[in-house]
């Protein structure tokens, strides 16, 4: 993330921040009523952004991969609510999908009408979903050491996170180089 998309991102954070602590103050959250008193009064506004403002998200994975929830937990800390689902049979659902099989890696995800392909950082789930991109989703294909879920210690890969649409045409949509 460069500097630029930081203070962007600090600034959308403060705002939300401010817009969620104002609604609990009124008490009307997303057309009912919820007492600001159900809230701990020493919760941080930070956090209470994110109790409302959370971005579902639906992850397919095999039921043996573990990495899944780490990676499962980087995007509950960047402001994503993910369920995840397990299934045997998680080939069935990239092909459902439009996932090539050279794009592939261990989940497949689905947010906003978006596929997303393993280890891709939450920051760049957030510039897809803002630029609203024609594409079916995006990838990173296989599962590099230091992406999201895939920690090592200090070992971080190269990796790009890839875009693709339907007719199978990709295209960098980041590079990440350590």
């Amino acid at each position: 993330m460069n500097q630029a998309e930081f203070r962007g991102l600090r600034a959308i954070r403060l705002l939300a921040s401010w817009i969620v602590g104002l609604v609990v103050s009124v008490g009307v959250v997303l057309g009912g009523v919820r007492s600001a008193a159900a809230l701990p009064m020493t919760m941080p506004s930070a956090q209470i952004a994110q109790v409302f403002l959370l971005t579902p998200i639906t992850v397919y994975r095999d039921p043996n991969c573990r990495c899944c929830e780490g990676w499962m937990e980087h995007l509950t800390s960047q402001g994503f609510q993910p369920q995840m689902l397990s299934t045997p049979d998680i080939d069935a659902i990239k092909q459902q999908y439009g996932v090539p099989q050279s794009l592939s890696s261990c989940h497949t995800a689905f947010v906003n009408g978006y596929v997303i392909e393993g280890h891709v950082p939450a920051s760049d789930i957030q510039r897809l979903l803002s630029e609203r991109s024609r594409i079916q989703g995006i990838t990173v294909p296989g599962m590099p050491v230091g992406t999201p879920g895939m920690e090592m210690g200090d070992r971080q890969d190269d990796f790009a996170v890839l875009s693709f649409d339907q007719q199978g045409n990709t295209a960098e949509f980041n590079r990440y180089s350590f």
